[in-house]
């Protein structure tokens, strides 16, 4: 069940993108980013051949190379 779940979801973004920074933020970060375009594994391209131009990740694929998000245990403060 969850394995179909999974496949509908990448279906459906695999026609999104994602910009530079939103990529970055669901793999762990810009060095994992470009290394894992440049080993082929996210396809991306830059349309606009300018310094600040918008780069297009493609989503599907950027979230199936996401980072584990664990839930962060928050201390409790002292009164």
């Amino acid at each position: 069940m969850a394995e179909i779940l999974l496949d509908n979801i990448l279906r459906l973004f695999s026609t999104e993108i994602f910009g530079k920074d939103k990529s970055a933020y669901y793999v762990g970060g810009e060095k994992k980013l470009i290394s894992l375009i440049e080993a082929g594994k996210i396809e991306s391209d830059k349309p606009a051949n300018v310094q600040n131009g918008k780069w297009h990740c493609n989503a599907a694929q950027v979230l199936l190379h996401c980072r584990c998000a664990r839930k962060v245990k928050r201390k409790k403060r002292k009164k």
